[in-house]
């Protein structure tokens, strides 16, 4: 039971940090966003929502997967910290980058994170491969995403 409990906590925990940011990104999509210049590669809106539900379910059970080991242990304390540190930026990019409309500013903040998420990702190996891999799709989408915001930020 104390395991479902974290389970839970990390998955809503996670999927909170979307929904955060939300208001700044649905009130900028119709206005603001959509009169940017974007390129080609830019996927349609409604893909966003339900990629962003999915990572953030992955994201809680790598956390899960991690934390169930022990924070009294110094490496899953070290991740641990790692983890909330990506997951700061990423609550941050949405207020940045919708919320005041600067995609350079975004560009750096997203750039942070790739960097964060990669660090973590490297302090979750040692202490869960399956941990690690949940996190695989969620840097190859921030990846995407930090090429989008550059291109954004080249043509506008």
């Amino acid at each position: 039971m104390k395991d479902l409990s974290k389970l839970i906590v990390c998955v809503v925990g996670c999927e909170l940090v979307g929904l955060l940011g939300v208001p700044f990104t649905a009130s900028a999509i119709p206005t603001w966003y959509a009169g940017l210049h974007k390129p080609f590669f830019a996927p349609p809106n409604w893909i966003f929502g339900p990629v962003w539900t999915l990572l953030y379910l992955l994201m809680g059970i790598s956390l899960y997967l991690i934390w169930k080991q022990g924070l009294d242990k110094k490496k899953v304390k070290t991740a641990v910290l790692f983890f909330l540190a990506q997951l700061t930026l990423n609550f941050i990019w949405s207020p940045i980058f919708f919320g005041l409309r600067a995609p350079m500013l975004g560009l750096v903040t997203i750039v942070a994170m790739v960097a964060v998420i990669a660090m973590t990702m490297k302090k979750f190996y040692p202490l869960s491969r399956l941990a690690f891999y949940l996190l695989v799709p969620y840097l190859l989408w921030v990846s995407f995403a930090t090429v989008l915001n550059a291109a954004i930020v080249v043509l506008n």
